[in-house]
Formats: C-alpha cells, structure tokens, sequence
C-alpha cells in the first residue's frame, strides 16, 4: 500500500512528509477457541490470524546535518481512550530517505473488532529505545480491516493451506462388547521433533458395526502432518466402551512390540486428496464483499421514546442501547464493504402517511433505495425517523429476514464467492412469529448469510437463545434442520460494563467461519484465490 504521510506543521513530533509503503503477509491462520471474561461474562470463539507486514519508504524528510536521516518505523495499536500500545518496530537504517526495512512488524488480525493501527517513522540518532528525543518524520493511521482489504496491498498468506482430504473404512474388526457389535472409531496422531505422538484427528464414533466406513474429513497438511508429507503417521483404532475408551493400535511398530499380537480387521483408505483449504482472509481479500443490513424493533414494549425510561429514549449525549449496538457491530463491518452503502429498516412500527403497521419499512423511507452512507449514515436516519413514526407491534422478524434472504439468493447464482450478507437485527423483546422466524432461517442458512441478534432491555430471550441454536440444530416446524449454524444472540446488558468492543467482539466472532462455512458447502474458491503452494 503507498501511504502519503501528513505535512509536518513542526518540530513537535507532527506528521512529516514522505510515502510509507506496507505490503502485509498472512503467515499463520488457525482457529481456536479463547475465552474473556469482562465483568463476570464469557466471550465467545473467535478467528484469529497472523499478520506479517513489510514496511518501506521514500522520499523522507533529512533532519540530519551533514548526513541523511537514520530511519526507524514503529508500528502501535490503539487500546481506546486515545492512548496507544506500541507492537513492534523495525530496525534503523542509517542514513536513507528511501528504506526498506527487513525487519518485518507482526501483529494479531481479529474480525470482530476495529483495530486502529499508527505507523511512526522516526529518525534515530542515539541508542535510547524511548522514542521521544528522536526526531518525527512521518506517521499514518488506518484499520487493519482496511489493510486487508485495500486494492492495492500486495497480500498473499505464505502459510501452507493445502488439507488432506480422507474417507476411510475397516473391515472385519474385533467383537469387544459382550451385547452387540463393537462402537469403533479412529484415531490419527502425528509424530513431532521429540519421538512423542500428537493426536491430530479422531473420527465420529460409528454404532454396533465391525466394519465401519467413516465420514470424510478433512484436516490442515500442516495440522495432520506440519506440512512434511514424508512424516510418519500413526493410525489407532479405538472402541466407545460405556464411557470409557479401549484402544487397540495396529501400528507397525506397536506390532512388533507385541509379540502375541493378532490380526483384529483391516482399514482400507477410500480416497485421500490433498485440497486447498481457504481462510477467511482468503475470501475477502480475494474480493468477497460483506453486506451489512440493520433491522431496528419499533414495537411499542419499546417505551415512548420521549420518556427517559424508554430503550428509544436518546440521552443527552444523543445515544441509546440501540445507536451503540449499531455503532459497535457496524464499525467493523464497514471495513468489508467497499461502497459503505447499508440498508437499514425498522418493523414493528405504524409508518406515515397512512400509519399502517409495517414489519420492514426503510429508515430513510425510500424503499426504491434503502441505503444509509456508512455507519453514520444509519445513524441519522435512525434518529430522523423516530419522532415520525408510531411504536406499536407485534414483534415480527421473519418480514425482515426474508427481505435479505431475497437479495442473497441472488448473489447465491453467481458463481463465485463475491458476495455474503450479514443481518443485524436489535430487539427488545418476546418474538411474536417464532414458527415463521424458524422456517426463515432454515431457509437462509443455504445462503451466503450470517443473521445477529442484540437483545436490548431488560426482557426474557429465551426465544432468541433457542434461534441461536447453541444447544441443539434448530430446526423448521415440519423438522427441517438449518444446514448450518449462521444465527449468533448476544443480550446487550450482559456488555453495559464492559470495553466498547466487547459487544462487536462477541456478536461478530462466529460470523468469519460462517462464511467460510457457506463457500466451503457449495465447494467455492475465493474470486481471486491465492497462489498455489509450490
């Protein structure tokens, strides 16, 4: 990315003039499971990769008497409150206006949050590490959502992101339960430096059958072999006994040790692919564009808005449970939508001129053209509508959802991952349409969609915990289950205390394997996918 650094007003550490180029790599992404705890709640699984960027620049300013300036970057990350954390920095090249650093600067790539990054070049003329005698030459701020998605960033993940792709079956294995056939499964392990096996897969567990042929799974290369396809693997079959596990190994080597060891069945691997295996970044810095569509509640179990007890009530600072949830959630998202250009509806309302109750009626009341500019822009039409309408019910959400389902699948007959829809619907209550709402879903959940819901207020949500789905498939009335998870609720008061992220963090944290999810099920390969592994 070339970067035009702000004209210095002066010798006070402002910005000075120059170009600051970054090419940014992806070098590790993995999935895991990490758990916050702000104010006594639990935060949710979230993606995390990462990332590597290469810094150069030309064309400095020379504060240098005699010599050209001896340049460093150093890169900082906001932690709120206008205050910022310093990451890392590069090395200091002496006496350069034009630097190409070799040290590279790293830092950690979250989805759900916005995270503010400040680069700094400094000219370095002593060996203190406090930066504050060094003479300013250049800064720039930006995102890293931005960095990921800028056109012209040269970005490529150098991680290997190849899987293996297996079905296997046995034949013949040992009867070890006394009533009925055994319960077998299968375990992989890889070996690491030091001799000792790593477990890296185990199958599901198939019932009273000796000879089993399991689902095909698939595992990174790196996971399932760090990447060495020469690595020996080691094969384990196992039996669920009650609850408890016996282990039977057929390993070669395990063979040999035992010498009274006996045949007990055969594994026969079907097929064994080596595939690419595509990451969220993959995606959207292939060119998939996230669509960000807001739902706001107007329903009368809302309060009048211009009483203090009402969850439309704007305080003095003008904000509310709902601006902030907008706010939160929209920030991030905003990085991945190119145009910024936001469909935002209210339901639940009487709308004028007529007053009819409406379940999916546009903030700016154009339903030719629904689009809010930015985050900013829902917000001023949130505000311009709310003296305008009625509150009144019910609390009806399927309306809005078909709304984006109808936009999405059209974007499902490209034949291309360009395009994925998130809905972010804020609520203060009981859902009146459940069964209808259900159904929306299953139905949705076919398409490149993610739904959000925020629960304001004080109310009971058991319903939107039920569409969360976290304890069990949800499934439609007539019992057809969603084809996967796309549905995350978060009550907002569980956030009142906590960071301002916090509730972007939680509520976006599901939606990057969501995506990847949808692509991965119809077998698609970003739009401009990154180069093959040689």
């Amino acid at each position: 990315a070339h970067f035009v650094l702000h004209e210095s007003l002066g010798g006070d550490g402002s910005f000075g003039t120059g170009h600051l180029r970054t090419k940014m790599f992806i070098f590790e992404t993995k999935t895991f499971y990490k758990f916050f705890f702000f104010f006594g709640f639990q935060m949710a699984a979230h993606c995390v990769s990462k990332v590597e960027l290469s810094i150069s620049c030309s064309n400095l300013l020379d504060k240098d008497v005699g010599s050209k300036s001896d340049p460093l970057c150093v890169l900082l990350q906001s932690v709120g409150d206008d205050k910022w954390s310093e990451v890392e920095r590069t090395e200091r090249v002496k006496n350069c206006q034009d630097p190409e650093f070799s040290t590279k600067l790293h830092i950690d790539y979250h989805f759900e949050k916005v995270q503010k990054l400040k680069f700094g070049v400094y000219d370095i003329d002593n060996k203190s590490v406090d930066l504050k005698d060094d003479d300013f030459l250049g800064g720039f701020e930006c995102t890293l959502g931005q960095v990921c998605t800028e056109k012209s960033i040269t970005a490529e993940e150098v991680k290997d992101n190849r899987a293996v792709v297996m079905e296997v079956e046995a034949k013949n294995l040992d009867k070890k339960d006394m009533f009925g056939k055994s319960d077998p499964f299968l375990e992989f392990f890889k070996q690491e430096e030091d001799g000792k096996w790593q477990l890296v897969h185990r199958t599901e567990v198939i019932k009273n059958n000796l000879n089993p042929s399991w689902k095909k799974f698939m595992v990174s290369l790196h996971t399932f072999c760090s990447g060495d396809l020469n690595k020996p693997i080691k094969v384990s079959k196992g039996f669920y006994v009650q609850s408890d596990v016996e282990f039977d190994c057929i390993h070669p080597e395990k063979q040999k040790k035992k010498k009274s060891y006996k045949n007990s069945g055969v594994i026969r691997i079907k097929y064994c692919k080596l595939e690419a295996q595509y990451s969220f970044l993959d995606y959207v810095m292939g060119g998939c564009q996230i669509n960000f569509t807001v739902g706001i509640d107007f329903t009368g179990s809302n309060g009048d808005p211009r009483s203090p007890d009402s969850l439309h009530y704007l305080s003095p600072n003008g904000v509310n449970q709902y601006l902030s949830a907008i706010w939160s959630v929209g920030q991030v998202v905003q990085d991945y939508d190119t145009d910024k250009l936001f469909p935002a509806f209210g339901f639940g309302a009487q709308v004028p001129p007529n007053f009819q109750v409406s379940h999916e009626f546009p903030l700016n009341f154009n339903p030719n053209s629904p689009y809010c500019q930015g985050v900013q822009g829902i917000v001023d039409a949130y505000r311009m509508v709310l003296p305008q309408i009625r509150l009144y019910g019910p609390t009806n959400f399927s309306p809005i959802i078909n709304h984006v389902t109808r936009i999405a699948s059209g974007a499902a007959q490209q034949p291309n991952a360009a395009q994925y829809f998130v809905l972010l619907i804020i609520t203060d209550g009981e859902i009146t349409d459940l069964d209808q709402t259900r159904q929306s879903i299953v139905n949705s959940s076919k398409l490149p969609m993610s739904i959000i819901i925020v629960g304001v207020g004080e109310a009971d949500f058991k319903a939107m915990e039920f569409l969360d789905g976290d304890n069990g498939v949800l499934k439609s009335v007539t019992g057809e289950p969603v084809a996967r998870d796309i549905v995350q609720f978060v009550p907002f008061k569980q956030f009142a205390s906590a960071p301002k992220e916090a509730l972007a963090q939680s509520v976006l944290a599901e939606v990057p394997n969501q995506l990847v999810s949808y692509f991965k099920m119809r077998n698609m390969a970003p739009v401009n996918p990154p180069s093959p592994v040689k």
